[in-house]
């Protein structure tokens, strides 16, 4: 704790207090005012584990990508953003953490309200439209988390293409992200899968997925130890759209996926969604990103490495995601309704050990 900080209340003690609270209000003012409560936690702890916490296990250690991975459970891209709490993340058990998504040029995101609930589905619908302070900025934050030896787990940071940047200069834009963030990340993400920025999922096509990797590996490669890259898609592709862009990403020298991104498919929901736009993420992404998730994996073998997100609430989530071919699991919105004792408590179960 930083000197003459006052006593900052752990984060399960925050949950149970503000629950109540935050879900009266609207969700992104929520959010806000959680993410606020945690940027303060993280400036004044490490968030280090001790060896005997269940989230260092060493029976939980994954080796991929040559990181380790002292859990397969990692924070999504999109809680964070501007990368404000990445200590918090370490301390609520998660075995990795990926902030951004990030762009070159800061941008305000879309229009409100942007950021909805769905209890009854268990899921949230976002337009957020990569609203970050953009990548100088958290170039800054990054060093100064470096500095203080922080994180402790692996860090990815994940790439977006500036809304005022047209399509044609989508490479550019990926390529000054990469140039600024690349060194201060243990792995990189190239997004191409929000359906928030007009035009952007237009770029999963073998074509442009060459292109943007190209780009991205340019100031990657120059490195001393260049990071590995993984490619995010989204679960509307098809089938073999999805296996094709996935191919060429490998081939251009990605080291995996992540799958999925949010799905603009609202069908089968208990709650009206009529005039409601964005992405759909948590418990109804479940079934069709794992089954992308899987035809992936058959697709491509052993080798590449793959990361499945959507829909985990529940420790047989964890089990079904390495079933399909995970060699690590990210969570986002099962964090928001199920509160920070959710990484532990899936942890503790076996479904998360499956190696």
């Amino acid at each position: 704790m930083s000197a003459g900080a006052g006593p900052v209340a752990e984060p399960g003690q925050w949950w149970r207090l503000l629950r109540p609270l935050l879900f009266r209000l609207d969700a992104e003012r929520a959010h806000g005012l959680a993410l606020a409560l945690a940027a303060r936690w993280s400036r004044h702890f490490s968030g280090r584990l001790g060896a005997s916490d269940v989230a260092r296990a060493p029976a939980l250690a994954v080796d991929a990508m040559g990181l380790r991975f002292p859990n397969p459970i990692g924070l999504a891209a999109g809680l964070d953003k501007d990368a404000e709490a990445v200590p918090l993340w370490q301390r609520l058990g998660f075995g990795f953490v990926e902030v951004g998504t990030v762009t070159a040029l800061a941008q305000p995101g879309n229009p409100r309200p942007r950021l909805f609930r769905l209890p009854a589905d268990a899921a949230l619908v976002n337009r957020m439209g990569f609203n970050n302070a953009g990548a100088e900025a958290m170039a800054v934050r990054l060093t100064r988390l470096r500095e203080r030896d922080l994180p402790q787990v692996p860090l990815g940071v994940n790439l977006g293409k500036s809304k005022v940047t047209p399509a044609e200069r989508a490479a550019s834009d990926y390529q000054r992200s990469c140039a600024l963030l690349a060194e201060l990340a243990d792995y990189l993400v190239v997004n191409v899968s929000s359906p928030n920025t007009p035009g952007l999922r237009d770029l999963q096509t073998v074509e442009q997925v060459r292109v943007l990797v190209d780009a991205v590996q340019g100031p990657n490669q120059r490195l001393r130890d260049p990071r590995p890259v993984l490619l995010k898609l989204a679960p509307d592709l098809a089938d073999a759209d999805a296996i094709a862009c996935a191919e060429t990403a490998i081939d251009a020298g990605c080291a995996g996926l992540i799958l999925t991104n949010t799905t603009i498919r609202f069908d089968g929901l208990k709650t009206a969604t009529a005039g409601m736009t964005g992405g759909l993420s948590g418990r109804p992404l479940m079934a069709r990103s794992t089954e992308l998730l899987g035809h992936v994996r058959q697709a491509l073998g052993e080798g590449p490495v793959l990361i499945g997100t959507g829909g985990i609430f529940a420790p047989e989530d964890v089990a079904a995601k390495r079933a399909a071919g995970a060699d690590l699991v990210q969570l986002y919105t099962g964090l928001i309704y199920r509160g920070p004792g959710l990484v532990r408590r899936l942890l503790s179960e076996s479904g998360a050990q499956q190696q």
